[in-house]
């Protein structure tokens, strides 16, 4: 079955029920798990389905609980922030955006000491919150609007308030990293903050699990020739997409 096949079989499938099986997914298209994850990220990445633990859903107005979405990649996102940690250094000043892998990565940078920290996501910032007393980075949280998607602050006022800061590096995650894209989002209000981010910092890295690479969302943040590392997960055989993208961003990094 072919690639178009296949998301039209899925599309067909959500219209008729509400929620299906990863399980479901595999005998119904009659292909691996690891094409069904494509597939399925390609879709969300797109709008027109959202995943859940253990299968997918049809798209509403409202995103999953972000409970629901840190299930996701637990496991390759924690390698990412772990390999991340290591490229830093006491003294830098980082951006870094709202999502689960950075969620993490402000976990393992709880580890850390010596940085200035500029965010605008609220678990992230918590995350770094030390018990009183105690101090290992300065933590510096961006005011504006509350977005709809995740628990952090987006709008013009969070925008302009990036634009008073330059940063060594901003640590982004993204929906998807394609070439014709680069790294984009599907919410614009978040899109444009991590955009701003970038262009303030003087290195862009972005995070993304396998299953981001080569897919492309509605906004774009930063072309793929304007990303100075990206950093994913090793792969059995490198995909096409990720061959594409090691010729165009300024270095790969498969942890």
């Amino acid at each position: 079955m072919w690639q178009e096949e296949r998301y039209q079989r899925i599309r067909a499938l959500l219209a008729l029920e509400q929620r299906i099986s990863t399980d479901r997914l595999v005998r119904e298209l009659q292909v691996s798990r690891e094409t069904v994850r494509r597939d399925v990220a390609a879709l969300e990445a797109l709008g027109q389905l959202r995943r859940t633990h253990g299968g997918i859903v049809r798209p509403s107005a409202t995103e999953a609980p972000i409970a629901e979405r840190a299930q996701l990649n637990v496991r390759l996102k924690e390698d990412i922030a772990r390999a991340v940690c290591s490229r830093l250094s006491a003294g830098q000043t980082v951006f870094i955006d709202a999502g689960t892998t950075t969620a993490l990565l402000a976990r393992q940078l709880a580890g850390l000491s010596g940085l200035t920290i500029i965010t605008n996501a609220f678990d992230v910032a918590l995350a770094l919150r030390q018990p009183e007393g105690g101090k290992r980075h300065q933590v510096i949280m961006l005011g504006g609007e509350l977005g709809e998607r995740a628990a952090a602050t987006v709008g013009g006022s969070t925008v302009n308030a990036i634009r008073h800061y330059r940063a060594d590096i901003a640590l982004l995650s993204p929906v998807g990293v394609s070439c014709d894209m680069g790294a984009s989002n599907y919410d614009h209000h978040e899109a444009e903050v991590a955009r701003a981010m970038s262009e303030q910092a003087d290195q862009t890295f972005i995070l993304a699990d396998t299953s981001k690479l080569g897919l492309s969302s509605r906004f774009s943040l930063c072309r793929a020739e304007a990303i100075d590392l990206l950093v994913s997960n090793r792969q059995d055989a490198p995909s096409p997409a990720c061959e594409a993208l090691a010729a165009q961003v300024g270095e790969l990094w498969l942890v």
